[in-house]
């Protein structure tokens, strides 16, 4: 039952955000399960990438971070995102 009560929206993908420090090429869209990767300066010696897009479950998750672990890149924040919210990497 506890699960259950963790999971209400079983069933449907749920948006996320994942900011990463370093850059990754939008040609890893795939590896990364079709996230849309953003990549973004933010100084002269740092660049930070959003991966966003739908991730079906919990599992599918622990599987985008542990290619993000593999790659030795750092997580910067992790965010699910609202239905409704910009999640092309637009800014606002």
């Amino acid at each position: 039952m506890f699960g259950q009560a963790m999971n209400t929206q079983q069933g449907t993908s749920q948006v996320y955000q994942i900011k990463v420090q370093g850059m990754v090429d939008q040609s890893w869209s795939d590896w990364f399960e079709g996230m849309t990767i953003v990549s973004e300066r933010v100084s002269d010696d740092a660049t930070i990438t959003t991966l966003t897009g739908a991730v079906p479950d919990q599992a599918a998750l622990r599987g985008i971070l542990l290619k993000i672990w593999d790659l030795n890149l750092s997580v910067v924040s992790l965010a699910r995102m609202d239905v409704g919210t910009q999640h092309r990497g637009e800014s606002k």
